[in-house]
């Protein structure tokens, strides 16, 4: 890391120029090369122009034109010059990146008496968590995910004993972290990927933000997401749901809830912003007050979803989505869904089965996938599906189709159709 070097200068020499009795405001100013960008900061001291040796930068010492209060003001600005060679040496001892950042906020804590700063890596975390939050940009979900990480990343810190600072954000970093989530926390290829995904989200805002001007995090590779086998349901299995009396009522407005979603399509999140005034025609015009600018979705609603919303007065009984969860386990359970089931997830290169009860399998999301997966089983084109569900991405939404071995054996069947009396002859 080269030494940068340190000026002062006027901020206005107003009047006569360099002859001028009026005040005038010292600044202090660096340039970061890497960053190509100049750093100016103010020391908050003032000298009139005929005052200043505009050739070393210093209040006059000498001469006539000198100011009483030449030498108080020469060791106020000197101040910044030594505080800024301390942060720079510091800086190059330790490995760390020298940046406009770092020396802004060295300057604030120094000379306008801020608290105390903590780690600038947590500390530029906690700062992009707020603006995002601050910006609206963000659901709670996705609040919860960054503080998720923000976790894993302490716990890496101190369990590998890696100083996280951007400067250590390098390829030992990725090597490192993906070992740890990989082996340590037995995270799968899917879990690890969206982290990092999100990871690379927060430093790409420091980089655009002059935390960093370090980009090796843009090279960090992330594992093949898989496509897990996941649980859809058949028309049938939504016939016995609905048949089944319940004695608690909780129970029967979960299942009510989870049914009304399964002939939807619509994700968990958006159920509250049903209301009686946006059904329009046998259709609910679902629009989203979060997001002024998306389109209005057009959702049909069939006989079993108006019966759904008659049943409670267009106002459907939600619950939070972990309690809906829960509950809806216990559903599937009390109707019968007891035998296992085959769960196939991927670590690395292996494939990971288990057994897992059926009931165990079963949660909000499976609502959403067994509406796409029963749409596409009767033909239904991905665009006619992705304008009811809201899906964007076509290969997002192909993830959600879950062929099973039913369906299999009926395509087999249907392609290879040959006649019996052939059949006879042959044998």
């Amino acid at each position: 890391m080269s030494t940068l070097k340190s000026t002062f200068f006027l901020k206005n020499p107003q009047g006569r120029g360099k002859k001028s009795n009026h005040e005038s405001l010292i600044l202090f100013s660096c340039y970061f090369k890497l960053e190509e960008k100049k750093f100016v900061y103010s020391t908050g001291e003032r000298i009139a122009p005929k005052s200043w040796d505009f050739k070393n930068r210093q209040p006059l010492r000498h001469g006539s034109n000198r100011s009483k209060l030449a030498a108080e003001i020469a060791t106020q600005i000197n101040r910044y010059k030594e505080k800024f060679e301390e942060i720079q040496a510091r800086c190059k001892s330790m490995d760390e990146d020298f940046t406009s950042q770092v020396l802004k906020d060295e300057f604030d804590k120094s000379f306008k008496r801020s608290p105390n700063k903590k780690n600038l890596f947590f500390e530029a975390y906690d700062a992009f968590m707020d603006y995002k939050q601050k910006i609206g940009d963000w659901s709670p979900s996705t609040i919860i995910r960054y503080n998720n990480i923000k976790g894993i990343l302490k716990d890496f810190e101190r369990e590998r004993k890696y100083l996280l600072t951007f400067n250590t954000i390098n390829n030992k970093f990725h090597a490192e972290f993906t070992d740890y989530c990989m082996n340590e926390r037995e995270h799968i290829n899917n879990t690890y990927s969206r982290n990092l995904g999100l990871f690379k989200t927060f430093m790409l805002w420091s980089f655009k933000n002059g935390y960093t001007y370090k980009e090796d995090f843009k090279d960090f590779k992330k594992k093949k997401v898989v496509v897990t086998n996941q649980l859809a349901l058949s028309l049938e299995d939504l016939q016995k749901l609905m048949a089944h009396e319940f004695k608690l009522k909780r129970l029967e407005r979960v299942r009510d809830i989870f049914v009304f979603a399964c002939v939807t399509g619509m994700r968990f999140g958006e159920l509250k912003f049903i209301t009686f005034e946006n059904i329009v025609n046998g259709e609910l015009h679902l629009k989203e007050e979060k997001d002024a600018e998306k389109v209005v979705r057009r959702i049909p609603l069939n006989d079993i979803a108006k019966f759904i919303l008659r049943k409670y007065d267009y106002d459907l009984p939600l619950i939070a989505n972990q309690k809906h969860n829960e509950y809806i386990k216990e559903v599937f359970e009390i109707i019968g869904y007891t035998w296992d089931v085959e769960k196939v997830t991927t670590k690395g290169k292996e494939n990971i089965r288990e057994k897992i009860r059926f009931s165990e399998r079963i949660s909000s999301h499976t609502a959403r996938r067994t509406f796409i997966t029963m749409m596409k089983k009767k033909g239904i084109s991905d665009k006619l599906i992705a304008s009811i569900t809201g899906h964007k991405d076509m290969k997002t939404l192909n993830q959600y189709y879950q062929v099973d071995d039913e369906a299999k054996s009926e395509a087999v069947n249907d392609v290879f159709k040959v006649k019996f009396e052939l059949l006879k002859k042959v044998d």
